[in-house]
């Protein structure tokens, strides 16, 4: 039986996971467009960071991990990592019945909006060399000039609960004073962990550059997949929110009310595969 045949379908949860901590920022964005869904979250953090495993590591991870989610009984699974979606998007929309929405660096959009026609693009090592993301870009570079920095060591820093300091700062502008240098008036975050960084990524750009975040439109294919098979909640109370970490529960309690920021304390468990 499929979600979308299971008697009350529509009540079921939503499930969504990353590499750690840094979906959160997509779980954020759900959370304020579709309000009344219940929502479980993963971070596995425990196996984190994916951006420097290989592909067949990453694909191994997530399909684990929506292994799990479909234990629990979600209607559908959000994949709020640019390096798992790169990795295994593919195989798991292969693997399992129920939606699978994915992330893809908002390079379409950016590629659109520019003025000056040259857009940067900040991911992960893994996320920059997946064949998804070249093909992404391969797509709009008739339309603009993409300048990819990969930006190794930033999802260790968010994971660590590391989001304002002077080393930080310096490293961010290290990966973005480039792409500035180099005529880049829009920035796509090409990582879910970047978003929780944008004010160091501001700074380092400039009030004149455009940062572009996935998440609401991820948000919207989601809304649209779901009312498409009539899986839109009908509940009328707020949903609720579950979290489970493959990583130290003790870090997980630390990091993720910085990050949530949604009032209570956190629902947070501890999962292991």
């Amino acid at each position: 039986m499929t979600a979308s045949t299971a008697p009350n379908a529509s009540r079921l949860p939503i499930g969504v996971f990353d590499s750690g901590v840094g979906g959160l920022s997509v779980l954020r964005e759900i959370r304020a467009q579709l309000p009344h869904e219940d929502l479980l979250y993963v971070g596995d953090s425990g196996h984190a960071p994916y951006g420097d495993k290989s592909q067949a590591a990453v694909t191994a991870r997530s399909m684990a991990v929506c292994e799990f989610l479909l234990t629990q009984g979600v209607k559908a699974i959000v994949v709020a990592c640019n390096t798992a979606t790169g990795a295994a998007a593919s195989a798991l929309r292969e693997r399992f019945s129920i939606p699978i929405i994915a992330m893809e660096p908002a390079v379409k959009p950016a590629a659109t909006q520019t003025r000056s026609g040259v857009v940067g693009v900040l991911a992960t090592s893994r996320t920059v060399v997946s064949d998804n993301f070249n093909r992404l870009v391969a797509r709009f570079s008739s339309a603009a000039t993409i300048l990819v920095q990969p930006c190794p060591g930033l999802v260790e820093r968010v994971e660590n609960g590391e989001l304002d300091s002077a080393e930080l700062q310096q490293m961010v502008d290290d990966y973005v004073q480039p792409l500035c240098q180099q005529g880049a008036d829009t920035i796509v975050l090409g990582c879910t962990h970047y978003p929780f960084l944008v004010s160091l990524i501001q700074a380092s750009a400039g009030q004149q550059v455009r940062i572009i975040d996935p998440a609401p439109a991820v948000v919207r294919e989601l809304q649209r997949r779901l009312a498409e098979q009539h899986l839109l909640s009908n509940n009328t109370a707020r949903g609720q929110v579950a979290f489970w970490t493959s990583g130290s529960i003790q870090q997980a309690r630390f990091i993720i009310p910085q990050l949530w920021q949604d009032g209570g304390a956190p629902d947070i468990r501890h999962w292991s595969s």
